[in-house]
């Protein structure tokens, strides 16, 4: 049997898996878009219409989808470079020779990764409480005014920043670690040698080599913000005014509280379009600048 032939034969069932459980329910999701499925065509599909890309001219023209999109990129643009450099900063930690009890730091680091992000949710949204919040008491005992974390629209998108970064760093530290502590030692050798500091190091060294770690955490930090919804799912109900409302939370409320599936449907693709293109973007600035870090 030819190596290609049976090399197909090895990825055959992942690859039907795959097309049963992404690429139909994919098809199936646009063929959907493309209608006016809602809680009526469900009891009865005679009620089904084809109303072409309607669907998606109605959600370019609500307000409301503008506030959840322009929500999105907010989270999206501020949250995964602040993740991303949180996490290289612990990675950086870590990797350091003089660090001790580097295990345990890094379970505790990696833990929130872990936990599930309803409980802790949970558990933020009464750290932040405006009236018996641990913050807020710490603010009020150094005698600074309290701040109402998740009721005023300016602080309620950074304080679910702040929870989604510190929920999720943790994972890309592991990936940049791993990076890390793949760069010859001997190159930093050389470095010195050549009468580098540390800066030039980093600048000249390290960052060069962890160009792909960077650009793979840079691509799964950004389709993940993208699809912001448990955190203000939990903690503001995407409240308040629609502070906090995301382009997947528009798509739940579409799909699941008014039944306009249609409508939801077009949604998911309209950020999907918007994940590829990020993701498009990424990879020019990487091919481009990442040879001349």
């Amino acid at each position: 049997m030819k190596p290609s032939v049976a090399g197909w034969l090895f990825a055959g069932p992942a690859l039907a898996i795959i097309a049963v459980f992404f690429f139909l329910p994919v098809l199936a999701a646009l063929a959907i878009s493309l209608t006016d499925f809602d809680i009526y065509a469900l009891a009865d599909l005679s009620n089904l219409r084809f109303v072409g890309f309607q669907n998606y001219a109605d959600l370019l023209q609500r307000p409301l989808f503008w506030q959840a999109l322009s929500n999105t990129l907010y989270f999206v643009l501020v949250g995964a470079p602040l993740s991303v450099l949180v996490s290289l900063a612990a990675a950086l930690l870590l990797n350091g020779q003089r660090v001790r009890f580097k295990g345990f730091f890094r379970t505790a680091l990696f833990a929130p990764v872990v936990t599930t992000v309803v409980a802790v949710a949970v558990i933020w949204r009464y750290l932040l409480h405006t009236r018996y919040g641990f913050i807020n008491y710490g603010l009020d005992s150094l005698g600074l005014p309290t701040v109402d974390w998740l009721g005023d629209p300016r602080f309620s998108m950074p304080s679910i920043i702040l929870f989604a970064v510190w929920k999720n760093f943790g994972y890309n530290m592991i990936i940049l670690l791993a990076g890390l502590q793949a760069i010859p030692g001997d190159l930093y050798e050389a470095a010195r040698i050549d009468g580098a500091n540390a800066r030039q190091r980093f600048s000249h060294v390290t960052l060069p080599a962890l160009v792909p770690s960077l650009f793979l955490v840079g691509v799964l930090t950004m389709a993940a913000y993208f699809q912001l919804f448990a955190e203000p799912y939990v903690m503001t109900q995407g409240g308040p005014v629609q502070s906090t409302l995301s382009i997947i939370y528009l798509m739940y409320e579409e799909g699941f509280k008014w039944w306009s599936l249609g409508s939801a449907s077009a949604v998911a693709f309209i950020l999907f379009m918007f994940m590829i293109i990020a993701a498009i973007g990424q990879f020019v600035v990487m091919r481009r600048y990442g040879s001349g870090v």
